[in-house]
C-alpha cells in the first residue's frame, strides 16, 4: 500500500511539473528582465564595436561607413516615423529597439522588446504598432514606442503559417496596399511541396484574408516595392548541391499577382533542375531581372530614395548579400548594386561595398543581412555576424 501511494505521489509531481506544451504555445512571448536604468534601456554602443576593422570596407570614393548600433545577431530592420529602429534576430530569440537620442547619427539607447521567440527574423511597423514574425506566428505590439522599457502584451495576429523551420524564418513588410507581406520558404533544399510553400503571401493587418501573391519562390528573405511603380521586387536564394557555380541567386520583380518564378523546376530563367526540370519547361516561368552570384545568399534589398548619395543611385537597388555557406571558395559577404531602367530591365550588377570577406585567407568577419534608407539619405546595413548595424554616408570630396 505504501508503495502504491508513493507511486501515485510521484505521478502527481510529474504531472504538475511537466509543461503543458499546448498552453505554452498559446502564451505570448515575454520580454526578458530589464536592466536597472530608469527607462529600461542599455547602451547601444560600447567599446566592443571599435575593434571592427571598418578600414577594410571598400566602397566608391566619397562613401564612408561607421557603426550605428550594437545588436546581437542583427537581422531585419524596420524604422518608425519618429526614428525608433527595430532590429530582429534569427539565431537568438529577441527583438530590439534602438534610438539616436542626441541626434549625432549614432544610437544611444537599446531596449529588448521581446524574448523567447522562435526565429523572430521579421519586423514591420505600421500605425504605431510593431509586428514581429516567428516561424509560424505573427504578433502585434500596440503603441510600442510609448512603452519601450515596459513593452505591452502582444496581440496574436495569426498562427496559421507552417511550423517547418527549414527556410521557416520570415522577412515581413507592409506593402503600398496596406497589407502585410509574408513569405513561406520551401521546406527543403529542392522538392515539390504543399501549395503554401515556396510562396509570398499577404494578409490584412488583423491577420485575415490570406492570399498567395507569388509562387515558385524558393526562399526570399527580403522584398521591397519600386518607389514609382509600386511593384514588388524580391531576392531569392538558389538551391544547393549543384556545384560551386550553379544555380545563380536571383533578383525578381512581380509585374502582377499570381506569377510563378520557377522553383523547383527552373533556376535563373534558363537552367532546368536536374531532379524536377523535366516536368515543366523554363518558358512557363518568369525569369529574373538579374541573375546574382551563385550562392551569394541575397537577403534584404531597398531602392535608394534619398538625396545624400549621388543622383546615379536614385531608384537603384542595393542588396545585402549574406554570403555562401557551402561553396569551396566563398562568395558574397558584401553589398551589391543593381541598376535598372524605366522598363525594369537590368543595366548592370556590381559590388558596392566589400571587405567583410578576405578572398585570400577566406576568413569572414561580417555578413550583411538587411538594408534600410534613412530619412537623411544615409543607408543602414545590419550584420548578424559582427552583431552591429552600420551607417553608410556620402560626402563629395
Amino acid at each position: 500500500m505504501k508503495k502504491f501511494i508513493g507511486t501515485v505521489a510521484t505521478l502527481v509531481v510529474l504531472v504538475m511539473c511537466t509543461p503543458d506544451k499546448k498552453r505554452e504555445a498559446e502564451q505570448p512571448p515575454q520580454p526578458e528582465a530589464r536592466l536597472t536604468t530608469d527607462d529600461g534601456s542599455m547602451p547601444a554602443l560600447t567599446e566592443e564595436s571599435k575593434k571592427l576593422p571598418l578600414d577594410r570596407i571598400k566602397m566608391p570614393q566619397g562613401f564612408s561607413i561607421d557603426v550605428y548600433a550594437e545588436v546581437d545577431n542583427a537581422r531585419s530592420l524596420a524604422l518608425s516615423p519618429s526614428g525608433t529602429l527595430f532590429v530582429s534576430n534569427r539565431n537568438g530569440d529577441k527583438v530590439y529597439a534602438v534610438r539616436d537620442e542626441d541626434g549625432d547619427y549614432k544610437a544611444d539607447k537599446k531596449w529588448i522588446i521581446a524574448s523567447g521567440l522562435n526565429m523572430p527574423n521579421g519586423v514591420a511597423f505600421k500605425d504605431g504598432d510593431l509586428y514581429v514574425a516567428e516561424v509560424n506566428r505573427v504578433w502585434r505590439y500596440p503603441g510600442i514606442e510609448k512603452n519601450l522599457g515596459n513593452p505591452p502584451k502582444p496581440v496574436l495576429v495569426t498562427d496559421g503559417y507552417p511550423d517547418k523551420t527549414h527556410h521557416g524564418w520570415k522577412y515581413i513588410a507592409f506593402g503600398p496596399d496596406g497589407k502585410l507581406y509574408i513569405p513561406v520558404g520551401a521546406p527543403c533544399n529542392i522538392c515539390e511541396s504543399e501549395e503554401i510553400f515556396a510562396t509570398i503571401t499577404r494578409i490584412n493587418p488583423d491577420g485575415t484574408g490570406r492570399e498567395i501573391v507569388a509562387r515558385g519562390v524558393r526562399n526570399t528573405v527580403g522584398f521591397t516595392w519600386h518607389p514609382v511603380t509600386k511593384q514588388l521586387w524580391f531576392t531569392d536564394n538558389g538551391r544547393d548541391m549543384m556545384g560551386d557555380d550553379l544555380p545563380p541567386c536571383e533578383l525578381n520583380y512581380a509585374a502582377r499577382e499570381g506569377l510563378h518564378f520557377g522553383y523547383p523546376y527552373c533556376h535563373g530563367g534558363t537552367i532546368k533542375d536536374p531532379e524536377f526540370g523535366h516536368k515543366k519547361p523554363c518558358k512557363d516561368f518568369v525569369p529574373p531581372v538579374q541573375n546574382l552570384g551563385p550562392h551569394v545568399a541575397p537577403l534584404g534589398l531597398k531602392f535608394y530614395t534619398g538625396t545624400m548619395f549621388p543622383e546615379i543611385y536614385r531608384n537603384q537597388i542595393f542588396i545585402a548579400e549574406h554570403g555562401s555557406w557551402n561553396r569551396s571558395k566563398k562568395i558574397g559577404y558584401r553589398v551589391t548594386l543593381v541598376k535598372i531602367d524605366n522598363n525594369n530591365r537590368s543595366l548592370g550588377y556590381e559590388v558596392f561595398a566589400s571587405g567583410w570577406l578576405d578572398d585570400e585567407t577566406q576568413k569572414v568577419w561580417g555578413r550583411p543581412v538587411d538594408v534600410l534608407i534613412m530619412p537623411d539619405g544615409s543607408m543602414l546595413v545590419s550584420d548578424d555576424h559582427a552583431n552591429v548595424v552600420y551607417r553608410i554616408t556620402y560626402k563629395a570630396s
